[in-house]
């Protein structure tokens, strides 16, 4: 989260970032009440954007942040959703999953993000959820945290399928930025406990 939270502060081009978490943690949107978390001895954190609540213990996780000025981050909430998950159908289908967009749905507040679909996440031929995420604009750009529950990690045919050209992606933050943003927030009781 500490990562997310600093490309979106210092980034001036759209990085797509990979990663999957350490056993045993779960994140949950903003706006969730601790109170929702199930139990289950999960380490939690809290998200800086929206969304529900999710175990990564067998999800792949991704981040894109796309600066002001280009186009998905000056697209609405849910264009910009929708667009981002629909790339994200396609590289899917290039490794061999087939995954559609959810229609519409009535908007989820909190709860557990892969129980109940909301528009535009991406849904299995069997109409389970697959794959949702959440969003946060900022002064600097648009920031998307997505999560999805298949085996495989397409994330070169996705960036493919958001952008004309990519390129590897190397910049990391120093060790002691990170540090700082997890002990101002992200390892903080009263962050994590907010609500």
């Amino acid at each position: 989260m500490a990562v997310d939270e600093w490309l979106a502060a210092t980034s001036d081009q759209a990085v797509l970032r990979s990663y999957r978490w350490q056993p045993g943690w779960g994140s949950f949107g903003y706006f969730v009440k601790t109170a929702e978390l199930p139990a289950g001895g999960l380490k939690w954190v809290r998200r800086w954007t929206g969304g529900g609540i999710v175990d990564h213990s067998a999800d792949w996780t991704f981040t894109l942040f796309i600066p002001r000025g280009l186009g998905l981050a000056e697209a609405k909430g849910g264009e910009s959703y929708r667009i981002i998950h629909r790339a994200l159908v396609d590289a899917l289908r290039g490794a061999g999953v087939v995954a559609s967009l959810a229609g519409t749905m009535p908007p989820a507040a909190g709860g557990e993000c892969f129980i109940r679909p909301v528009e535009h996440d991406l849904l299995d031929p069997g109409g389970r959820k697959i794959a949702g995420g959440g969003q946060r604009r900022t002064q600097r750009g648009l920031l998307h945290q997505g999560s999805v529950a298949v085996a495989c990690r397409p994330e070169r045919e996705l960036a493919a399928a958001l952008a004309e050209q990519v390129l590897p992606w190397s910049d990391e933050p120093d060790d002691g930025v990170l540090a700082l943003r997890v002990q101002q927030r992200y390892g903080r009781p009263e962050w994590t406990g907010r609500r």
